[in-house]
C-alpha cells in the first residue's frame, strides 16, 4: 500500500511539473486566463494538471511561444563569429609583431 501511495504521489509530481511548463511555455491556452490555470494545476492535485492537459493546453504546436533571439552577447552565434574573426586577425597582427621583435632581436645579438 505505500508503495502505491509513493507511486501515485511521483505521478501526480510528474504531472505537476509537466502541467506547468506546458502552461507557462505556450502561447496561449485555452478556456480560462494562464494565471488561472496555474492555480488549478496547482491547487488541485492530479485533477488540474488532467485538466489543463484536456482542455487548457492549445490544439495546435504552432501556439508554443517563438524561440527568442539571444538575451546576451555571449549567446548569440552571429556576435561570436565576428569576435572569433576579430580577434583570430588581433592575434594574428600580435604575432607578426613579435616574430618580427624576435627577429630584430636575435640579429642584433649576432
Amino acid at each position: 500500500m505505500v508503495r502505491l501511495f509513493i507511486f501515485l504521489a511521483a505521478v501526480a509530481l510528474v504531472l505537476l511539473i509537466l502541467a506547468l511548463i506546458a502552461c507557462l511555455s505556450a502561447d496561449r491556452v485555452r478556456g480560462m486566463p494562464r494565471l488561472l490555470w496555474v492555480l488549478v494545476v496547482v491547487l488541485i492535485p492530479l485533477a488540474g494538471p488532467i485538466a489543463y492537459f484536456l482542455w487548457g493546453r492549445p490544439a495546435s504546436p504552432a501556439a508554443r511561444r517563438p524561440a527568442t533571439r539571444p538575451s546576451s552577447p555571449d549567446d548569440d552565434p552571429d556576435f561570436l563569429r565576428s569576435m572569433d574573426t576579430e580577434q583570430s586577425r588581433r592575434e594574428r597582427e600580435l604575432l607578426a609583431q613579435w616574430e618580427r621583435e624576435l627577429r630584430h632581436d636575435d640579429e642584433q645579438q649576432q
